[in-house]
């Protein structure tokens, strides 16, 4: 049998009772406190006993009373390369690395399209997001985001295999083709991998500008069919190279930052007409409302990627020639991307909205 607990609510309760009763106590504030201790609280049959002190008349302060806080939470948004299902079970095993790192609870999601990791940083939804260069532009211009690290990456720069946070693009034609300078190629047919690709179509297109090839209308963006007969988009580096090949196309474009095989491939069998760069790599890109110490405890998680034992872990998400993480601005980083932008006058908002 379980013998009844008495607590020191209990006893206050009793105490304040007796006092009423006594006129003797009756208006003498100072006779009203007394101290209660040294009372056993009981605990079934008499086992286990704990001494209780308080001062009568008060009750516990809710600062002594311990309330355990949520852990705060960081929403993690990825530029969209895969289907979320696939990236899922890679999205687990980086929550799991960051918050063994931070004092947060982490979230990787996988947006449908380039826009909406865009506007989940602009509307808080997401407080980081792992971005190419174009969108992590449009990012810090839209939602006042700032880019706080940049990928470093094995590419290729000429025929030097390096680790940077930028590359390079090049204008190519077949080795035996006669033609030597794209100013040549006025008339021609050109395979480009992509309108949204950054060393692809941006910087290319810039080059022609900067070239007096093409110009950017007052308004609008520069058209390269005003200077080429043809333009098709191929869908790829390596589907361009194959129209090229099969004579199919006049001029293309390869960049430094795809397979080394399929890089020194081109580069092997074609002849280099301009380089257009550096062109800035992806780019981590924290919210506004990231705030400190979770800002500098993510940025140092992320900076312990780039050691070999982890680097794999980042390769699932940014790309398979990650190295590390780089720690930069975003003035430093999307400089030459700006740049590009104005003399063509594209707008990627507009090409993913």
């Amino acid at each position: 049998m379980l013998t009844p607990t008495l607590t020191a609510i209990d006893i206050n309760n009793y105490c304040y009772a007796r006092e009423l009763g006594n006129p003797n106590l009756a208006g003498t504030s100072s006779r009203r406190i007394f101290a209660l201790s040294t009372v056993l609280i009981l605990v079934g049959a008499g086992i286990g006993a704990a001494a209780v002190f308080f001062t009568y008349g008060q009750t516990p302060s809710p600062s002594t009373i311990e309330v355990a806080k949520p852990s705060p939470k960081i929403i993690i948004a990825i530029q969209p390369t895969e289907s979320a299902t696939e990236i899922a079970p890679r999205a687990k095993q980086l929550e799991e690395f960051l918050e063994s790192r931070i004092n947060a609870d982490v979230e990787v999601y996988v947006p449908t399209t380039y826009a909406a990791v865009v506007e989940a940083m602009r509307f808080g939804n997401a407080h980081v997001a792992f971005m190419s260069a174009w969108p992590t532009h449009i990012a810090s211009k839209v939602a006042g985001a700032e880019i706080a690290l940049a990928e470093v990456r094995e590419v290729v720069i000429d025929q030097e295999k390096k680790n940077e946070p930028f590359y390079f693009s090049y204008w190519v034609v077949l080795k035996d083709s006669p033609i030597s300078s794209l100013s040549e190629l006025r008339g021609k047919k050109a395979c480009f991998p992509s309108p949204l690709s950054t060393s692809g179509y941006v910087f290319p297109l810039a080059k022609m500008v900067e070239l007096g090839l093409a110009s950017k209308p007052n308004q609008g963006e520069v058209d390269p069919k005003t200077f080429f007969g043809d333009v098709v988009f191929g869908g790829g580096y390596g589907q361009c190279w194959t129209s090229l090949k099969a004579g199919q196309v006049d001029v293309t474009i390869i960049a430094g930052d795809v397979s080394e095989n399929l890089y020194r491939e081109i580069i092997d069998n074609t002849k280099v007409l301009e380089r257009q760069g550096p062109i800035p790599s992806h780019g981590v890109v924290f919210s506004k409302d990231l705030k400190e110490p979770l800002r500098s405890q993510l940025t140092n998680a992320l900076l312990e990627l780039g050691k070999p034992e982890h680097r794999d872990l980042m390769r699932k998400f940014m790309s398979g020639i990650f190295v590390s993480f780089k720690t930069t601005t975003t003035s430093e980083h999307i400089a030459g991307l700006q740049k590009a932008l104005d003399q063509t006058g594209f707008k990627f908002s507009e090409r993913i909205g």
